[in-house]
């Protein structure tokens, strides 16, 4: 079963990261491979990216309040600290549903992963989600007939090795609450910073 070799090393990460005690305004500079394979950016309307966006918010717009680091609760927890790219921008913080990733599927309504950013006051600030999912084992399933997509929107593919240390996933992110100048479904936004996150003290 795919589910074991691919929840594990995110598990490990996750817990890593729950660890971590940083000194205040350290970035932990983890993340994804700078770019990933893109298996085809498909914009095939306006009207499609608009459909996604509405369906990223109206699915997180119960998060738009949150502001502790704690996060949204609800099954997703703080994993990686948070995740910076340098001159491409950033991820920022990554709270994960470990069952949510496990299932092999993606919905809409239920992202694997919320992205907030740090702010300076020591809070967060919903950004937008990230859809994922094991390469493995969304290929196993015979009603699966290409790589996945939302929308018109198909994922990105991040090949193995990684720096996660992760078998290959498909990945969409989605920046419904944050604008992002090198486009809505990149994987990474120069106009978030890691620069004010502090980890958890009681972690």
């Amino acid at each position: 079963m795919q589910f074991g070799r691919f929840i594990r090393p995110i598990a490990h990460s996750l817990a890593a990261a729950l660890m971590v005690s940083a000194p205040a305004g350290t970035a932990l500079a983890q993340g994804h491979d700078h770019g990933g394979d893109v298996v085809s950016q498909s914009h095939k309307s306006t009207a499609q990216e608009n459909e996604l966006v509405q369906a990223v918010r109206d699915a997180t717009e119960r998060f738009k309040n949150v502001t502790s680091v704690a996060g949204p609760g609800e099954g997703y927890a703080l994993g990686f600290g948070c995740v910076s790219g340098g001159d491409f921008g950033a991820m920022g913080m990554h709270y994960i549903n470990m069952r949510l990733v496990g299932d092999n599927e993606i919905k809409a309504e239920e992202p694997e992963i919320i992205l907030f950013e740090p702010t300076r006051d020591g809070g967060i600030r919903i950004t937008g989600v990230d859809y994922l999912v094991d390469k493995a084992g969304w290929e196993s399933n015979p009603d699966h007939k290409g790589p996945p997509e939302l929308k018109g929107q198909l994922f990105h593919l991040f090949d193995s090795p990684n720096r996660f240390g992760l078998d290959p996933f498909y990945t969409l992110h989605v920046w419904a609450w944050k604008d992002n100048p090198n486009g809505t479904f990149a994987n990474w936004n120069p106009n978030v910073s890691c620069d004010a996150f502090n980890p958890p003290k009681d972690q």
